[in-house]
Parts: C-alpha cells; sequence; structure tokens
C-alpha cells in the first residue's frame, strides 16, 4: 500500500537525491494533462525544474494552470510531489535552482531563456518503503 508521505522522511529525501529523471505533469487550457521528462531537485519543501522559457509546461503555468505533479520511479520505489507552481526568471532563484539540479545530475548547458519552476509542495505521495520508520 502507498499514499501520503511527510516530507521530513528521511528515505523520501534520500530518493529526491538519487539520480533519476522525473515527469512533470501540467494541465492544458482544456484541462487535458502535459506530461514530459524533466530533472527534478526536492529542496527545503520545495520542488524545482529549470526549463527553457518558451516551453509548452511553462506557458501552461503562466496561464494559470499553476497545478502540477512531479513524478519519479526506481523500481518499486516511486514518489509523487504535488503543488502549486510558479515560474522564476530571477536571478536569486533560477541560480539556486541551477545548483541543486547540477548537485543531482549535471552542470546545466547554457541556456539564456533558462527559468526555474518553482512548486509549492501540497502533497507527498510514495511507495511505503519512502515512509518514516515507526
Amino acid at each position: 500500500m502507498s499514499g501520503a508521505i511527510p516530507l521530513t522522511s528521511a528515505a523520501l529525501q534520500e530518493f529526491w537525491t538519487e539520480r533519476h529523471l522525473c515527469t512533470l505533469t501540467t494541465l492544458r487550457a482544456d484541462g487535458s494533462p502535459h506530461v514530459v521528462a524533466v530533472g527534478a531537485t526536492l529542496h527545503d519543501g520545495v520542488a524545482r525544474v529549470i526549463s527553457s522559457s518558451s516551453s509548452a509546461h511553462v506557458r501552461h503555468i503562466r496561464a494559470g494552470a499553476a497545478r502540477v505533479a512531479i513524478c519519479q520511479v526506481d523500481g518499486p520505489r516511486w514518489s509523487t510531489v504535488e503543488g502549486l507552481a510558479s515560474v522564476d526568471a530571477s536571478g536569486e532563484g533560477l541560480a539556486l535552482a541551477e545548483r541543486l539540479y547540477a548537485a543531482r545530475y549535471r552542470l546545466p548547458r547554457p541556456n539564456p531563456s533558462r527559468v526555474a519552476i518553482v512548486v509549492d509542495i501540497t502533497r507527498v505521495l510514495g511507495a511505503n518503503s519512502l515512509r518514516p520508520e515507526s
């Protein structure tokens, strides 16, 4: 069985530092899901994805479809974070997102139109193995 997990679970935090690709789901104007592969990070209760400002998922968030889900899977272990997304193009916010991405994946390639998608997490789901020990 799986379900809601506290964001403070050590196993969950560890899982989100391992190198796994993720999916980001945004909603189109008609409400249908748009799912893309991304690199995502989880830090201090916030999920971040770096992207190009012209990407469809950034356009969806900017258009007001701010509820998103980010999921990663590794065999039987899986975790999804859900929340409200915004787009941060500020120097400080973008620099943090790039540093976190570099620590988890690799140094991102130069991209002058890069922005950060910032997700204030409202729900965490995942496999039982990611739950805190009782």
